[in-house]
């Protein structure tokens, strides 16, 4: 299913707001609109080509407040620097998850990533190891690091983590997150990110959702860079 460029629109306002709300200043290249992008795409080639930027999807299931996650791509490092182990090895991304919406099961390949309260609600994260073919483990227990400290879960636990707290997460540790109490503000300190091929989901749905142009973009996508600022 598809989801509405209108309501894109609106999701990318909301969450711009809520975003300042908490006093979180987004780089200036946040402001930048479609035309300006096309302007200036030469000049821009590292940030689009890092695909940083604005992120929304609903996993093409038609329902943004039952499954979704709001993202804005701060920084992200490069793939051939992670071949050699060395330079800009890390990403950073501010994401919103609203009241009781699910970012779906899913691990990485690649990606280990702090993910972060940064206030509002509760983040609820449920939690699973892999199997040695990487499928999930609904047997053995997991342990994972909260602000550096271990702790161990029950296959399945759900860790609830409130403003200021966070854990690690390494390459195979299934995960599904949602807010409890209210919406939450969420920071992504990880290594270089790819969302094209490093994200492997419980369910066969897609990373990126489908857009109908109803009305025009007010803000790009990073899923439209390909489209919209082909040279």
């Amino acid at each position: 299913m598809t989801m509405k460029r209108s309501q894109v629109n609106e999701i990318i306002r909301e969450g711009a707001a809520f975003i300042r709300s908490f006093g979180y200043v987004l780089p200036p290249f946040a402001d930048l609109t479609p035309d300006e992008m096309r302007a200036r795409a030469p000049e821009l080639k590292g940030l689009i080509d890092a695909r940083l930027g604005w992120d929304v999807t609903d996993y093409a299931g038609g329902d943004f407040d039952a499954k979704g996650l709001f993202l804005f791509t701060v920084r992200n490092g490069n793939q051939d620097d992670l071949k050699s182990g060395q330079g800009m090895l890390y990403a950073e991304k501010i994401m919103i998850s609203r009241r009781d919406q699910i970012s779906p099961m899913h691990r990485h390949v690649v990606k280990a990533e702090d993910i972060i309260n940064r206030g509002g609600g509760t983040l609820a994260i449920q939690i699973f190891a892999s199997e040695p073919d990487g499928s999930i483990d609904r047997d053995s227990p997991v342990t994972v690091a909260t602000d550096g400290i271990d702790r161990q879960l029950a296959a399945g636990g759900v860790l609830n983590l409130a403003p200021g707290e966070s854990v690690t997460l390494m390459p195979g540790v299934w995960h599904k997150f949602w807010g409890e109490g209210g919406d939450v503000l969420i920071g992504e300190v990880s290594t270089v990110n790819d969302d094209l091929t490093d994200n492997v989901f419980e369910e066969a749905i897609p990373r990126f959702s489908p857009i109908e142009e109803d009305e025009a973009p007010c803000r790009l996508l990073v899923s439209d860079y390909d489209q919209w600022l082909a040279s």
